[in-house]
């Protein structure tokens, strides 16, 4: 304590010695009795002046005064099926975001293979002490799967809320993309560039979200369009082997059921000695943060990722305060980015 000041504590190796006021006013850009005001909780300070000081405590690299730290409002868990595929990260940082806006404590299980099963998380989850649980991807999204363990899950009392795969026999929230028309929107895009043959690389067909995707394809392509689906793996590797059947049925161009899988299609484009978008126009689904910058840029439709994580956190939330949500499907409208991987069919 200085001059009746409380001062921090460093917490790093750099950090050398008690700061003096001084230090962190000017570093703050304030003066040292708004220093004092901030560090021992008395008023007459604005809350952004208040976060000027604490930020200059952190970038000196000294502890903030334990009265002074925020305290959790609870854990959340989250589970996704696994983290390569980027646009689950993406849907991750935003969920985490958003709960620590709300002084929730986000917790990460990804599924691995040969590693804990999407139950033994939850088993976890649960012995961690979660307030309730976001499911990405999860086996809410398997028709082949028992929904009975989200009805256990509820009986425990854990409230949850579940993204991406509507499944009528559970009872709880759900946050979707509109899969059929981004589906459509894919094969109305290549048409309008004069395609005629168009395929359709997506995941194994007891998925929710692949069978959507068949579905809007279905309708958008009109007779004949079932004999260029292929199911397939939602992966790099599964997209090539789907595209290379394409390519060689006649396809000029071909939607994939996700970006991964697009990139595998490119590659198999290529290795046939063909080129993206000359001879063969991909359209892809998800535009995780890299996309833009694939060789060539992916023409793509986009998952609204910002607004389905928000409002699953939302209506998770909602939940944990006692305030029931209604328990139905809450569906989000994909939109088209067209890049450079489509182009108009050659002559």
């Amino acid at each position: 304590m200085v001059d009746g000041v409380t001062i921090p504590r460093p917490r790093s190796a750099g950090a050398t010695g008690a700061p003096r006021l001084a230090d962190i006013a000017a570093q703050a850009g304030v003066s040292e009795a708004t220093v004092s005001r901030v560090l021992n909780v008395r008023p007459g300070v604005s809350s952004a002046t208040r976060t000027r000081v604490l930020a200059a405590l952190d970038v000196l690299g000294y502890e903030r005064p334990v009265r002074l730290r925020r305290r959790s409002a609870g854990l959340v868990g989250l589970v996704v099926p696994e983290l390569t595929n980027p646009i689950f990260p993406a849907f991750a940082q935003v969920v985490e975001q958003t709960l620590a806006g709300h002084g929730y404590t986000p917790l990460l299980c990804a599924k691995q293979p040969g590693g804990a099963t999407e139950d033994e998380l939850v088993e976890q989850l649960e012995e961690s002490g979660v307030s309730g649980i976001v499911f990405l991807s999860g086996l809410h999204a398997d028709t082949s799967a028992d929904p009975g363990r989200y009805a256990e899950l509820a009986a425990r009392g854990v409230p949850f809320v579940l993204i991406n795969g509507y499944n009528e026999r559970i009872c709880a929230p759900f946050v979707s993309p509109d899969d059929r028309m981004a589906a459509a929107m894919a094969v109305r895009h290549l048409a309008d560039l004069g395609h005629e043959r168009i395929g359709l690389a997506v995941g194994p067909v007891r998925y929710v979200p692949s069978r959507r995707k068949t579905e809007g394809f279905l309708d958008a392509a009109g007779p004949g369009a079932e004999s260029l689906v292929r199911h397939t793996l939602f992966s790099v590797e599964g997209g090539h082997a789907a595209a290379a059947e394409l390519v060689d049925a006649g396809c000029t161009g071909i939607v994939c059921g996700s970006d991964m899988m697009a990139l595998g299609a490119i590659r198999a484009v290529r290795e046939r000695g063909l080129c993206v978008p000359g001879d063969v126009s991909v359209v892809g689904y998800d535009d995780s943060p890299l996309i833009p910058f694939t060789d060539p840029p992916l023409t793509t439709v986009r998952q609204p990722v910002q607004a389905m994580a928000s409002a699953a956190v939302g209506a998770l939330l909602e939940e944990i305060r006692g305030n029931p949500v209604p328990s139905t499907e809450y569906v989000f409208q994909p939109e088209l980015v067209v890049r450079g991987s489509t182009a108009r069919v050659r002559d």
